[in-house]
């Protein structure tokens, strides 16, 4: 599944990776928290009703208070997005998106030996 949320939608999802099920009200009081401005309750049963549309969520509907949860997962999801940032704003170039990453933001030295590892073994 070739999915593309939308910034918003990414931020529900975020809320329902994280939490793994949630109620429309649950992802509301998180995305508020999570945001300098407060979320409105019905633009987010919106969205949801609208990802679910989609293909990206499903809910449960045997109670009262449906139940929602994400159907792509975060991988596959982080996959197409950068996949997308690669071609459409690096020239199909993986190697320039991971200097600007590093460029533009101080890794810790944890993540730094992080990558290290990692480039060791795509060396091997």
């Amino acid at each position: 599944m070739n999915i593309k949320p939308t910034d918003s939608e990414l931020d529900i999802l975020q809320v329902l990776w994280e939490l793994k099920s949630a109620t429309v009200r649950e992802v509301n009081d998180t995305l508020s928290k999570n945001k300098e401005k407060e979320v409105g309750y019905t633009t987010t049963l919106k969205l949801m009703q609208i990802m679910h549309e989609k293909g990206m969520v499903e809910r449960d509907i045997s109670s009262r208070t449906h139940i929602y949860r994400a159907v792509v997962s975060q991988k596959d999801t982080q996959v197409n997005l950068v996949s997308k940032i690669i071609d459409t704003v690096f020239n199909g170039s993986p190697a320039q998106l991971v200097m600007q990453a590093l460029n533009s933001k101080k890794s810790s030295p944890k993540e730094i030996e992080l990558i290290r590892k990692y480039l060791e073994q795509m060396e091997k």
